[in-house]
């Protein structure tokens, strides 16, 4: 089976992440993709931004899952594997442990400029082929599909606010957000 590793810190998954899925399984680019947060991300820090906790973002992604109809799994591997996640590592284990699948990594193209510090990205780039999509207002390569640009980081920001969330999150993430989410306002 041809799966697409689509990993992330879905600090919370969105709409965008779900379209995504869904294109590549019905483009044909994958038979299934499956989901992985990450569980210590390499650049944790440089960006000031704090992850929920991981077994938060694996119970959203469970839920986005559930709210789309093509073949996504979510995947907890990386809090089994050493720290900081490294997408290498993440797909070399998993190519281990399921021989028969063959591997690719989703990649948003705002992210290709930072690549280059990424551990081993050339073997990446030769054994696991990317499969890059597009991010509006981002240069992307010629041919792939290019999706609105909604960040997790936006969410954040309307559940801090109280503000609405129906057009930015699938139905069970909203209301996972809504019963208990770490950035809720206190009462």
């Amino acid at each position: 089976m041809r799966v697409a590793l689509y990993g992330g810190s879905f600090n919370p998954p969105h709409k965008v992440h779900a379209l995504v899925a869904e294109w590549v399984v019905n483009s044909g680019v994958a038979d299934a993709v499956w989901l992985v947060p990450v569980f210590r991300h390499a650049f944790e820090g440089l960006h000031g931004k704090l992850l929920a906790p991981f077994k938060d973002r694996v119970r959203w992604c469970e839920a986005l899952a559930e709210d789309i109809a093509t073949p996504v799994e979510v995947s907890a591997v990386e809090s089994k594997l050493p720290t900081p996640s490294y997408s290498i590592d993440t797909l070399d284990h998993l190519a281990i442990l399921h021989p028969n699948h063959r591997f690719r990594l989703v990649v948003g193209s705002d992210i290709l400029e930072a690549v280059d510090g990424w551990k081993e990205w050339g073997r990446i780039q030769a054994e696991y082929t990317p499969i890059i999509v597009g991010r509006a207002g981002y240069s992307a390569p010629a041919g792939a599909p290019v999706f609105p640009n909604i960040s997790s980081t936006e969410v954040r920001q309307r559940v801090v606010r109280g503000m609405p969330l129906d057009e930015w999150v699938t139905p069970a993430v909203q209301r996972l957000l809504e019963e208990d989410s770490p950035w809720a306002p206190s009462p």
